[in-house]
């Protein structure tokens, strides 16, 4: 069955107007996050980008922190036989998932810290996963920012307790 043009056109030119807007490391963080929910075992079929919305790019001296919520489309395509055109499936899963990343200050940014969570819009437990999304995107935002802190005696000390 064929989509007639008047309703994958307006989804092609929505994703590709996104994808102009972004700032290279919003689109190295959206192609990572793919990779990410590609490489999970109950991931069978080939997503695609169908939004990305909520984004939060902030620079400090400890480097750049991005976060955004990127929809997935679930298309036709198997994930172990990708081909070159995959057709977006209306009616399949949505998934949306959650990014927050930091990256350092260098000419070629490396990543700190970073936490990801793609989960099914229809959640259950969705004020919980929210709040802990909150917290984990809060402690990637403070990664590189404890670097001038003093070292004091006994920080890390380990010791092995005696045989009881």
């Amino acid at each position: 069955m064929r989509l007639p043009v008047s309703l994958w056109l307006p989804l092609a030119l929505a994703v590709a107007a996104v994808a102009a807007g972004q700032s290279p490391l919003q689109r190295r963080v959206v192609r990572d996050v793919l990779e990410y929910f590609h490489g999970r075992s109950n991931v069978h079929f080939l997503f695609k980008e169908r939004e990305v919305d909520g984004v939060i790019e902030r620079e400090d001296s400890s480097g750049t922190f991005v976060q955004l919520r990127l929809g997935l489309a679930q298309t036709a395509c198997r994930k172990r036989a990708p081909q070159r055109h995959c057709r977006v499936l209306e009616s399949r899963r949505r998934p949306t998932c959650l990014a927050c990343y930091k990256f350092d200050t260098s000419d070629v940014p490396k990543v700190l810290d970073k936490y990801h969570n793609c989960s099914p819009s229809h959640h259950l437990a969705a004020k919980e996963i929210r709040q802990r999304d909150e917290a984990e995107c809060r402690a990637v935002e403070e990664a590189g920012k404890g670097g001038d802190t003093l070292y004091l005696p006994g920080m890390f000390a380990f010791s092995r307790g005696l045989p009881a």
